[in-house]
C-alpha cells in the first residue's frame, strides 16, 4: 500500500485553511536559482538565472543562452520548476531561499538529522563545529524538509520536497562532480549563511556541501551530482514553502511534525505478518542463539556477521545485546505456548547472572567478552543506561514470578543493593552520569542519560513499595524539565555516540509516561505535558515517506518501504527498528490528549517494521530465521561496510528482537504499574 498522496494544488488549499501551517507569502525576489550543466569529461559550468522580478510564472535564463527551458511558478506556498531540454543535457538545479533573518539568531531543524546547530556532535560529523552552512541529500531526513527558527523573534520558514520518489541511480564516486546512472529522484536541501543572512537551499539532483557523509565520524569531499535529461524531455520538481510563528524550538518541532503528518498522511504497510507470527518467528532467535558453554548464559545477540549469525561469546545485558530482557520474553512466551526449552533456557539465564553476573560492589557485569578474556567484572566502564535496562528487565521477572506463585528473594536482595548503589551516583539536580566505574567514580558526568533510570526507578516504587525511589524518579524528571525538555536539548543515550540522537528524546517521553501513571491530578498533567514534549522530538527521526533503492540495492530489491521507521542520530545515519515502548507511549497520549495522529502513526510504525522478518523463503539477506537485522543503511551512508541497500557486516539482533518483542506487547507498563 502507498503513502496516501493529496495532489500539490490540494496541499496548497489545505495549507491557505489551516493558518496554523501558513501566515505569510515568500516573495519572489528572495529566491535565486542557478542551474550547472556537464559536458562528460570537462568541469561542470554554473549559471546564474533570472526571472521577471514579482511575476508568478517566469521562465529563468542565464545570461548566455544555454540548451534548457526553465520555467517556475509560485503560487503561494508552492514552487513548482519545469526543466525542458532542448539538447541532451547533464544537469544540477539550484535554488536559494533568503529568510532576511539574521543567521547568528537562527536555529535550524533538519528532521532526523539536525537539530538546532548540531552543536552537541562532534567536528567529524555534520555541525557547526565544521561550518555553519549545510546542504544534504534528502534520503538522509525523515521528512525532505529544512526549516530555519529566528529565534528572536520566533518566526520560522520552511521548505519541503514533494514528488513520487520512486527513482534512484548508481553513480561510480562519492565525491566530486559525479553523473548518476540512470534516473533518481533524490535532491537536496540544506541552509546557507550568505552575507550573514540564513538561506534555505534545495535543490535537484543531490547537493551535498562543504562536506558529505559517508560513514561513522568520516567527512568527504562535497559531491554534486548531474541527472542526464534527453533532448526534448522535461522533467518536473515541486516543493511546499511554509512561514509561521512559534514560542520555541520545541513548538517549531510539533508544528512541522503535525505540518508534515498532514501533508504524507503515511498508511500502514500492507503485510501479512501477524503479532503471532511475528512473534512466533523470533523465537527462532531465542533458540538458535542461546549459549550455555560459560559460567553466564545467554543468548548471543551482539557483534554476530550477518551472512553467518554464528554466537559469539559476547553477553551484553543492556543495550544493544538485552540479554534479560530476551530471557524475560522467551520464558513468558514459552510458558504461554508451552515451548518447555524457551523456559528451560531462560531460567538458566536468570540463574546465571544470580551468580555470576555482579561486580564486585554489587553492579551488573554490563558487558562480558569470553572469546577474548574481557571476563573479569572490573575490566569495562559501566553505564547508567545498561544498567538501568538491566533493571527493568529484573522488575518485569519478578512481578511476572510473583503473579504465578514464584518467589525469588535473593533476586529481591541482589535489586535492592544494585539499587542503592545507583542512587549514591544521584547529583543534587537529579541526574545521573553517562559512565562511570564499579567503584562509583566518574567517567562520564554527561547527564544526557538520566531518563533510562527513571523507569526503573518507578518500577522500583512500585515492587518494594519504597517511596525513596519515587523521590529519586521525580528528581529526575526535575532534571529532565530544566536542562532537556525545557531547552530541547536531546543527546547522549547512544551509548557508542554522544550526539543529538532519536533516544534520548524517546526515553525522555517513556520517562515522563512512567511518571504519569503513577500520578494523579496537576503532578500527572505536568509529566503527560513533557511526555508529549519530548515525544514529538522522537517522532520526527521517524520516517514519513519511502526512499527510493536502486536496483541491486538489496534492501530496495526486497521492497523495503520506509516509512515508520526511524533515523538513530547524527553520528550513526541510518534506519532501524528502535521503538520498545514508545508505541504504548503514544498510545496513552493519544487517548489523553484526544491525538489520533499518534495512534495512526503507531499502526504504520508497527506495520512497516516488520517487513524484514527473515524466514523460510523470505530471509532478507539473513542467514538464519528470526535474527531480526540491525543497521539498515538506507543513504549514503555506512557504518564500515556495504553501503545504501544494504546492511553493515556485523549486527546486534539482541536489541532488534526486544524492541519488536515490546512493540508486539502493548501496555506493560500499564499493567506492571497497576498491580
Amino acid at each position: 500500500m502507498q503513502i496516501k498522496k493529496i495532489t500539490l494544488y490540494s496541499i496548497a488549499i489545505l495549507c491557505l485553511l489551516n493558518v496554523r501551517y501558513i501566515t505569510a507569502q515568500i516573495p519572489v525576489t528572495n529566491l535565486d536559482a542557478s542551474i550547472a550543466l556537464k559536458n562528460p569529461g570537462n568541469n561542470a559550468v554554473h549559471y546564474p538565472l533570472k526571472g521577471t522580478t514579482g511575476e508568478r510564472s517566469v521562465q529563468l535564463k542565464a545570461d548566455k543562452d544555454i540548451p534548457v527551458v526553465i520555467t517556475r511558478t509560485v503560487e503561494k506556498n508552492r514552487i513548482e520548476v519545469v526543466i525542458s531540454a532542448q539538447e541532451d543535457i547533464y544537469f544540477n538545479f539550484k535554488q536559494r531561499i533568503n529568510t532576511t533573518y539574521s543567521h547568528d539568531d537562527c536555529q535550524f531543524y533538519m528532521p532526523g538529522f539536525w537539530y538546532r546547530r548540531n552543536l552537541r556532535s562532534p567536528k567529524e560529523a555534520p555541525s557547526f563545529h565544521t561550518s555553519d552552512s549545510w546542504t544534504v541529500r534528502e534520503d538522509r531526513l525523515s521528512v525532505p524538509m529544512t526549516a530555519v527558527f529566528n529565534e528572536r523573534t520566533g518566526e520560522y520558514l520552511s521548505v519541503m520536497r514533494m514528488d513520487d520518489f520512486k527513482e534512484e541511480a548508481l553513480t561510480t564516486h562519492k565525491e566530486g562532480e559525479v553523473i548518476v546512472s540512470g534516473k533518481t529522484s533524490i535532491g537536496y536541501t540544506g541552509f546557507e549563511n550568505v552575507n550573514s543572512n540564513a538561506n534555505i537551499s534545495f535543490g535537484f539532483p543531490y547537493y551535498e556541501t562543504p562536506k558529505t557523509y559517508i560513514r561513522k565520524l568520516t567527512l568527504a569531499p562535497p559531491v554534486e551530482a548531474f541527472q542526464y535529461l534527453e533532448k526534448g524531455e522535461s522533467i518536473k520538481l515541486a516543493w511546499l514553502l511554509q512561514s509561521g510563528k512559534v514560542s520555541d524550538f520545541s513548538g517549531l518541532i510539533r508544528q512541522l511534525w503535525e505540518y508534515s503528518y498532514d501533508t504524507w498522511r503515511p498508511e500502514p504497510v500492507d503485510i501479512p505478518f501477524s503479532d503471532d507470527f511475528v512473534k512466533e518467528t523470533l523465537t527462532g532467535f531465542f533458540t538458535q542463539s542461546f549459549v550455555s558453554d560459560h559460567p553466564l548464559k545467554f543468548n548471543s545477540g551482539e557483534a554476530m556477521v550477518v551472512a553467518t549469525c554464528e554466537s559469539v561469546g559476547r553477553a551484553e545485558i543492556g543495550f544493544v545485546g538485552r540479554v534479560l530482557l530476551n530471557a524475560f520474553n522467551a520464558l513468558e512466551y514459552g510458558q504461554q505456548n508451552n515451548r518447555a526449552e524457551l523456559v528451560s533456557n531462560s531460567y538458566s539465564v536468570f540463574d546465571s547472572y544470580l551468580d555470576h553476573g555482579f561486580t564486585p560492589n554489587g553492579l551488573f557485569r554490563e558487558f562480558v567478552n569470553f572469546d577474548d578474556d574481557r571476563a573479569k567484572p572490573n575490566t569495562l566502564t559501566l553505564s547508567i543506561r545498561r544498567q538501568s535496562e538491566g533493571l527493568y528487565a529484573m522488575f518485569h521477572f519478578l512481578q511476572y514470578e510473583k503473579e504465578n506463585g514464584r518467589k525469588h528473594p535473593e533476586w529481591e536482595s541482589k535489586m535492592k543493593s544494585l539499587l542503592e548503589k545507583i542512587l549514591l551516583l544521584q547529583n543534587e539536580d537529579g541526574s545521573f552520569p553517562r559512565k562511570f566505574n564499579d567503584d562509583l567514580t566518574i567517567e562520564d558526568g554527561s547527564g544526557g542519560s538520566t531518563p533510562s533510570v527513571t523507569v526503573p526507578l518507578v518500577m522500583a516504587y512500585k515492587y518494594f513499595n519504597d517511596k525513596k525511589y519515587l523521590n529519586a524518579a521525580k528528581k529526575t524528571a526535575d532534571y529532565l524539565e530544566k536542562e532537556i525538555i525545557s531547552k530541547a536539548d536531546y543527546f547522549s543515550s547512544t551509548l557508542d555516540a554522544n550526539c543529538e540522537d532519536k533516544e534520548a528524546s524517546l526515553y525522555a517521553a517513556t520517562a515522563m509516561y512512567y511518571l504519569a501513571l503513577i500520578s494523579k491530578g496537576n503532578e500527572q498533567q505536568r509529566y503527560s505535558d513533557l511526555s508529549l514534549k519530548a515525544s514529538y522530538f522522537a517522532l520526527s527521526w521517524y520516517y514519513m515517506w519511502d526512499v527510493p533503492f536502486a536496483q541491486g540495492q538489496m534492501i530496495g530489491d526486497i521492497g523495503l518501504e520506509t516509512r515508520g521507521w526511524g533515523n538513530v542520530s547524527v553520528e550513526n545515519n541510518h534506519i532501524d527498528v528502535f521503538i520498545f515502548e514508545f508505541g504504548s507511549v503514544l498510545n496513552w497520549l493519544s487517548k489523553r490528549y484526544d491525538e489520533p495522529r499518534f495512534d495512526d502513526f503507531v499502526k504504520v510504525i508497527s506495520s512497516s517494521m516488520r517487513q524484514l522478518l527473515p524466514f523460510e523463503n523470505h530471509m532478507c539477506g539473513v542467514a538464519k530465521t528470526g535474527y531480526y537485522p540491525e543497521v539498515v543503511q538506507h543513504t549514503n551512508w555506512d557504518y564500515g561496510r556495504n553501503g545504501k541497500g544494504f546492511y553493515n557486516d556485523i549486527f546486534a539482533p539482541g536489541w532488534t528482537v526486544a524492541s519488536l518483542w515490546e512493540l508486539l506487547s502493548p501496555g506493560r507498563a500499564e499493567k506492571f504499574l497497576s498491580k
